[in-house]
């Protein structure tokens, strides 16, 4: 029998990586995360002007109330990465997430083929202690969120 956290980690949401990862870690239990691309952030749906680009982003009030503003400098490093890598953001946001210590796999939710192909392409894209480094650096501690 395998055990599995279900936890809210992202790039934007490290909450996780105080207590519960390494508690699943000592206890041998792997983790699912939900939002691995923070309800489409990571992916480009939302400018920090405030555009956005999806209906979902344009109607997603949970969203709004897991991240802020300060989540941007983030996203322009995931960016960046991509940008470099000649990716798409998403990929660069779940290769991060399957890189992490315990992580079995993500919880992507798919509408469009482009979904199943970031998803796929975490069978070869990984990134170098750098890009970790630079993806990671303009993280911003946020209140324990996605939890009732």
């Amino acid at each position: 029998m395998y055990l599995h956290e279900v936890n809210h980690y992202n790039l934007v949401y490290r909450e996780e990586e105080r207590e519960m990862n390494p508690l699943c870690a000592d206890q041998g239990v792997g983790l699912l995360p939900w939002s691995p691309l923070a309800r489409g952030l990571l992916a480009g749906n939302r400018e920090r002007d405030g555009e956005r680009k999806t209906v979902r982003s344009r109607n997603d009030a949970f969203g709004d109330a897991l991240y802020s503003d300060a989540d941007f400098d983030v996203v322009d490093a995931v960016r960046e990465v991509a940008k470099e890598r000649g990716v798409p953001p998403a990929q660069v946001a779940l290769a991060w997430l399957i890189g992490r210590p315990g992580v079995t796999a993500p919880i992507v939710g798919a509408t469009k083929l482009t979904h199943i192909e970031d998803a796929v392409a975490l069978e070869t894209l990984k990134l170098d202690d750098e890009e970790v480094t630079r993806l990671e650096a303009p993280y911003r501690p946020h209140p324990v969120l996605g939890h009732s």
